[in-house]
């Protein structure tokens, strides 16, 4: 199936390929020789912008340059910096992770920008490597300026709670210092309802699980971020963070046994106070010398602190007396301290060079506490229940690592350019607590990047790399299972190897004529060592268990297709059309199971589309986003239990309304109130075994959300 929607993708993108290289140029671009292409503010005046985010909303094909993942994989939180971005402000990358640029794109406010250019080249002279493409957002100069902007909003969910949120940032600049501080308070309040019918092998009634599940949590954040030009040659910066997001928990489940005659009815409630805070401070320099030589250097120093408790109560009905059968403490705590140096300069007329080096320490505290109602002594730490002991409950893990570097920038000719680098990563890891272990890793990582423009509005690029993916601490020791609520924690594995892998890359970039839109496609193939599954670490049959760990090699295939569109031809210039397909095939020899499976998280795909159209005479904009994955997407395996997830489609419908300088807007997110199912099915014994024991099945609902936000600037 999969191998028929790749045949069918790769027709429609040599379809594509063939319309577009018999099509005009677009008249946005430069000359032959120039692959940027740019957004001037008056562009997007007849929008009436609030925030950068807003103008970035009116450019075709915009979401591929902010969500390029190559190819579906999300790299997920990655320790260190890299030199890769794909948002630059004024032609510099901000020295943050958790404070980084696309996270102010909201902030940023419209009148405080001179242009937006889409730099879809490579060179040494961008301040990062470009992976894809680049946004550069290019602000005003001027000695003396200041913009207050502002949001404020309420969000309403399926139980008819009601949760304000705001945002307030001030940008401007002051001579040779440029500014923006900004505050923010969002929701992430959730509530959902689940209903869970658990089936014997023969498809008898066992028991049937409703729930209900409310998280009040609101997410504070203060950022700020200072640039200084001391000369014309010196720069300085520097960008600070400060979070709080406490997101207590508590549900209540009703639970139906069909195991007695007549049924009988129990239930649970659950309390999960939860607190969480992280900080961070980065800074950079930079000094150009003569002959467009430059010296850069940049550190991150950031900390995030979390626990959550989750004690579970059971009665046999509402306000009868109620006993605590399980407490269960989780407390971690994540820093990092990088810095990274590097100089560039031009070693030959067309090329550049980059040499530098980054060093890393990263240091994740872990603890988990567990008690039950058994016969022993209780503890008041443990919520008056007896302590369990966990294996590998406590733990520190640091890493030291080293990494220096090399990028070679090649203008081969006015249409063709090479980027090559090569990355030498040295680093050790040791773990200390209920384990003892220390392990060293040394990889080397080349890439090679060649671009070619066949016009101006059509790109080739091919990319052959090598990429070691970075080990999560929080698998190294015990922790709680997210996975299956019947298994209250899972053990860790201080030997779990990183992921290795080669990756191919084929991708066509066409923009269509006179700003007429984008089509995009990528072709890639990857070949994987060390893919990341359960292993058994079972000491008896009669009690099966697993860990997190490395369990061979696999491949992945697979093709995204995406469009942009503006309906020009057909009279409606403003009304603009997204699309996008991902087909993707995958396959792993899991031991575990014993046959092969798909590798996570390569599942079959996704697909999305949307809608907008503005209408500057009325101020007004209205459209829709919606995505789901296709059916029969992701399968997780453990060693006696298989779980199915079922898609997880999206609909969110937005109207905006511009009027006396405030914009309005209203949005429905989960308009069509999707209902997210899954299966799991247990075993006896191990899985490969094949012997059913029971069939669970879920639905889940969140509900439709709406949301009003005022939104201006001072």
């Amino acid at each position: 199936m999969i191998n028929r929607c790749i045949r069918v993708a790769l027709l429609m993108l040599v379809f594509a390929t063939s319309a577009a290289t018999s099509a005009q140029q677009n008249s946005l671009q430069g000359g032959d020789d120039d692959s940027t292409i740019t957004y001037s503010a008056d562009y997007f005046q007849q929008f009436s912008p609030v925030s950068v985010s807003d103008m970035l909303d009116r450019i075709p094909g915009i979401g591929l340059v902010l969500n390029d993942n190559q190819g579906g994989f999300d790299l997920g939180a990655v320790r260190g910096l890299g030199g890769s971005s794909n948002i630059l402000i004024d032609g510099k990358r901000l020295a943050g992770k958790a404070n980084e640029a696309q996270s102010q794109l909201n902030q940023i406010a419209a009148s405080e920008v001179a242009y937006i250019e889409i730099i879809r080249a490579s060179s040494s002279d961008l301040d990062v490597q470009n992976t894809g493409q680049v946004v550069n957002i290019v602000l005003k100069q001027a000695n003396s300026r200041s913009n207050l902007s502002f949001q404020a909003g309420l969000q309403s969910y399926q139980d008819h709670t009601v949760e304000p949120l705001g945002l307030l940032a001030l940008t401007g600049s002051r001579g040779r210092l440029n500014y923006l501080v900004s505050a923010s308070a969002v929701s992430g309040y959730d509530y959902q309802e689940s209903f869970e019918l658990s089936l014997h092998r023969d498809l008898g009634f066992n028991e049937i699980v409703e729930l209900e599940r409310t998280r009040e949590q609101t997410i504070y954040v203060l950022t700020s971020n200072f640039t200084y030009d001391l000369n014309v040659r010196d720069r300085i910066a520097f960008n600070a963070l400060y979070g709080k997001n406490d997101p207590p928990s508590s549900l209540l489940r009703k639970i139906t046994d069909f195991n007695s005659i007549p049924p009988t009815t129990s239930f649970e409630r659950e309390i999960i106070p939860s607190t969480s805070t992280n900080w961070e401070l980065g800074g950079d320099y930079e000094h150009h010398f003569a002959a467009n030589a430059k010296y850069k250097f940049l550190f991150i120093v950031n900390d995030k602190k979390a626990e959550t408790t989750r004690e579970r109560y059971q009665f046999d009905d509402l306000g009868e007396e109620e006993k605590k059968n399980l407490f269960l403490n989780n407390s971690s705590r994540y820093r990092e301290n990088i810095i990274r140096t590097s100089y560039t300069w031009n070693v030959a007329a067309g090329q550049g060079l980059e040499l530098g080096f980054e060093a890393a320490r990263t240091i994740q505290d872990t603890a988990l506490k567990l008690g039950l109602p058994l016969s022993g002594q209780a503890s008041p730490q443990i919520g008056e229940l007896v302590p369990v002991p966990l294996p590998n409950a406590v733990s520190t893990v640091e890493e030291i690592r080293y990494e220096g570097f090399a990028v070679h920038n090649w203008k081969i000719s006015a249409r063709m350019s090479l980027e090559s680098s090569l990355v030498a990563e040295f680093s050790e890891i040791e773990q200390t607590g209920d384990i003892s272990n220390q392990r060293e890793f040394n990889f080397i990582k080349p890439k090679f990047d060649f671009r070619f423009d066949v016009s101006n509005a059509l790109q080739l690029r091919a990319t052959v790399e090598k990429v070691v993916s970075q080990l999560s601490f929080a698998d190294f020791a015990a922790a709680t299972n997210e996975r299956d609520e019947d298994q209250d924690t899972i053990a860790g594995n201080p030997q779990l190897e990183p992921e290795e892998s080669w990756r191919y890359t084929l991708r066509l970039d066409y923009r269509l004529p006179d700003d007429g839109g984008v089509l995009n496609s990528r072709l890639f193939y990857y070949e994987m060592e060390n893919v990341n599954g359960r292993i058994d670490i079972s000491q008896h049959l009669d009690l099966l268990a697993s860990s997190n760990g490395n369990v061979g090699t696999g491949s992945v295939l697979g093709l995204n297709l995406n469009a942009s569109i503006r309906f020009g031809f057909i009279g409606l210039p403003q009304a603009l059309l997204t699309a996008g397909l991902l087909v993707q095939d995958s396959t792993v020899y899991d031991p575990l199971i014993g046959f092969e499976r798909k590798v996570v998280p390569f599942d079959r795909g996704s697909f999305r589309i949307g809608f907008r159209h503005d209408v500057p005479t009325l101020g007004l904009n209205y459209g829709f986003d919606y995505d789901d994955r296709i059916d029969g997407n992701r399968t997780l395996f453990d060693i006696n239990n298989v779980l199915y997830l079922g898609s997880g489609s999206n609909l969110t419908l937005f109207i905006e309304k511009t009027f006396a300088g405030l914009t309005y807007r209203f949005e429905l997110i989960n308009a069509l109130d999707h209902e997210n199912k899954r299966e799991r099915r247990r075993y006896e014994g191990y899985l490969r075994d094949d012997v059913l024991s029971e069939i669970e099945r879920f639905a889940t609902r969140n509900g439709p959300s709406f949301v009003f936000k005022l939104r201006g600037t001072f």
